[in-house]
């Protein structure tokens, strides 16, 4: 699997903003605004192109637009938080949506809610801002095959080891762009240093 981590000096100061507990959920936001926008444009760095003839204002001339569509699946809730950065940037942009819960009795991830458009030669963004144990992510990966899409790119704000090696165990074939690879994760599975409850920051209601 490959694992690109953003090192940009813009995109550190836009994880410093979320990372400190006395941001306010308005400036969280439009950080996460930010950081989703130069996440997604590494992803997008060698997206197919297609020649297209035009003329400017004094000659022809021969640029490039973006040969195939693309599709972004926020994981919901905090996902959401990523998808305005990520529309902002990409052409020709479907959004396709997977709401994910902890079963109570068996502790598993299921799909509470599932909406996914036509994936089949598509490049497809799982936006998971925090990549924690890896189960969300993975469940969503899994769901988005099942669906018929390959061309798999996960999107994260904050990586965790144990959670980038679940995902590599599981999906190989993917690539992960993250912000940052923390230490590790706590007796609570919350990512150290990380940046708290994505969710809870982001719509205030912690």
């Amino acid at each position: 699997m490959e694992v690109k981590v953003i090192n940009h000096s813009i995109a550190k100061h836009y994880l410093t903003i979320l990372r400190d507990k006395t941001t306010n959920p308005d400036e969280f936001r439009k950080a996460t605004n930010k950081l989703s926008g130069l996440l997604i444009t590494e992803a997008t760095r060698e997206i197919n192109l297609n020649e297209k003839k035009i003329d400017t204002p004094l000659a022809p001339y021969i640029g490039s637009e973006v040969s195939v569509g693309s599709v972004a699946v926020p994981v919901l809730r905090a996902g959401l938080g990523l998808l305005e950065g990520v529309q902002n940037i990409l052409p020709n942009l479907t959004v396709g949506y997977i709401g994910i819960q902890r079963n109570e009795e068996t502790s598993n991830p299921e799909d509470y809610y599932s909406k996914l458009p036509n994936l089949i030669e598509r490049d497809i963004y799982v936006l998971e801002p925090m990549l924690a144990t890896g189960g969300s992510l993975n469940f969503a990966i899994s769901k988005i095959k099942e669906a018929g899409g390959t061309n798999i790119s996960a999107i994260c704000v904050v990586s965790s080891p144990e959670g980038i090696k679940k995902i590599e165990n599981e999906h190989p074939d993917i690539k992960l762009f993250t912000a940052s690879i923390d230490e590790g994760l706590d007796d609570n599975w919350y990512i150290v240093p990380g940046l708290g409850d994505m969710g809870d920051r982001l719509f205030g209601t912690l």
